[in-house]
């Protein structure tokens, strides 16, 4: 459904030069952030969490975004559900933030409870006229690619998830995420816009500057680089670098496990990036000495050499390694604050202190995220300043970031902004 009201962004998203970062109004004025969640947060499909957030019959979690509340729970029958966050007499919250264990939902305010699979079971003082079968909660569209769960607010969610599902269930499915938990999480709120989060995410020219933990297993090269800029024997190692990447591609490929880049980025509603990514130094995982922080692995992975399985969103990044895995995602707080949920996930049968160190685990996306947090509050900072104009894309390193861009404007007039 097209925006029915006229819209006073138009200007600024005519004001933005291909190539180049968008106008600073589209960072920083509250009404293009409304827009935003109504665009891109409620008509769009977005990475909430994963099936094992919610291992038993009885656990839920809250997730809000914006200024809806969704509840991912696991009801009695071991199946996932996302049902909305309010009750159906009076509009009450249902639950409080963050996750808990529960044989029903039961209202605080008035004490309505409903099974976990949505319906009204007990709603007292009502009358014996009154219908229970027409108030269970809403649902919301939702879909679990390989345990990754994703939900669509709107009435209308975009059909080309299935692209996303068709690439991920098959990439995913060594590592059998619903087989997983969740060994640690941390939130941390970064003071920017959230396109500044995905943009810096989705760059590694600020990489080998700003990330030392992350760039002993990381290649900053793999997203791009000038080849003039380099010496005669940078550019000598580069070119060896991603000839040695083309033969481990195909080897990878060749033994059943699916590396392509697949890029779904420009003239689509669900947009996503997919590839096998090399590990550097040690070549295991992503840690402070690229060696696997879990003796353990993954789901029904036999290799510790097998890269790193990375995902982009629109607002979510994820590396799938051999080892564990680490999840990102990005819920817009306000036009200058952006929530980054971040977790590390290991096979379920994986002990703490046994088969893994909590700190090896964490400490390179710890660093990052922190990092990476402390570079978009600048940026948005910036971006604030009457100084501020948009700023030309590098065309060797930057061009995620222009498909990003590109990718906005377009989903914004596709929806009548």
């Amino acid at each position: 459904m097209l925006n029915k009201f006229p819209s006073s962004l138009s200007p600024l998203l005519d004001a933005r030069i291909e190539g180049h970062s968008l106008p600073a109004g589209l960072y920083t004025r509250d009404d293009v952030f409304d827009a935003d969640m109504d665009v891109f947060f409620t008509r769009h499909w977005i990475y909430i969490g994963l099936e094992c957030d919610v291992p038993e019959a009885g656990d839920a979690v809250v997730i809000d975004i914006g200024k809806t509340s969704l509840i991912l729970l696991r009801d009695d029958d071991n199946e996932v559900r996302v049902v909305r966050n309010v009750c159906r007499h009076r509009g009450s919250r249902l639950l409080d933030a963050g996750a808990t264990v529960v044989s029903k939902l039961v209202c605080p305010y008035h004490q309505w409870t409903y099974e976990l699979s949505g319906e009204l079971s007990y709603a007292p003082h009502m009358g014996k006229d009154f219908d229970k079968n027409c108030k269970s909660l809403k649902s919301v569209h939702f879909k679990s690619i390989a345990g990754l769960i994703y939900v669509c607010l709107g009435d209308t969610p975009p059909a080309d998830i299935s692209e996303l599902e068709r690439v991920m269930v098959e990439r995913l499915a060594p590592y059998d995420l619903r087989n997983s938990k969740v060994a640690h999480q941390v939130d941390v709120i970064e003071k920017g816009n959230w396109k500044l989060t995905i943009e810096n995410n989705r760059e590694c020219y600020h990489c080998s500057a700003n990330h030392p933990e992350l760039c002993v297993s990381f290649v900053d090269l793999d997203f791009g680089y000038d080849p003039e800029s380099l010496s005669p024997e940078d550019r000598e190692e580069a070119e060896a670098h991603f000839a040695m990447y083309n033969e481990r591609t195909r080897s990878w490929e060749a033994n059943g496990f699916p590396s392509v880049a697949i890029e779904h980025t420009r003239n689509v509603e669900t947009n996503f990036r997919t590839q096998r990514l090399i590990i550097a130094g040690a070549g295991e995982s992503q840690t402070e000495d690229a060696t696997a922080a879990s003796s353990k692995l993954l789901g029904h992975m036999t290799r510790k050499d097998l890269g790193d399985m990375h995902l982009w969103g629109h607002n979510s990044w994820n590396h799938f390694m051999g080892d564990h895995a680490v999840t990102s995602i990005v819920i817009p707080l306000t036009a200058d604050t952006t929530l980054v949920r971040t977790k590390w996930i290991v096979h379920r049968d994986a002990v703490e202190g046994v088969d893994y160190d909590l700190e090896k685990l964490i400490h390179v996306w710890v660093e990052t995220t922190e990092q990476d947090a402390a570079l978009v509050a600048r940026s948005h900072a910036g971006i604030l300043d009457p100084a501020y104009e948009p700023g030309e894309y590098s065309k060797f390193s930057e061009g995620a970031l222009d498909d990003f861009a590109t990718w906005y404007i377009e989903r914004m007039r596709a929806h009548g902004y």
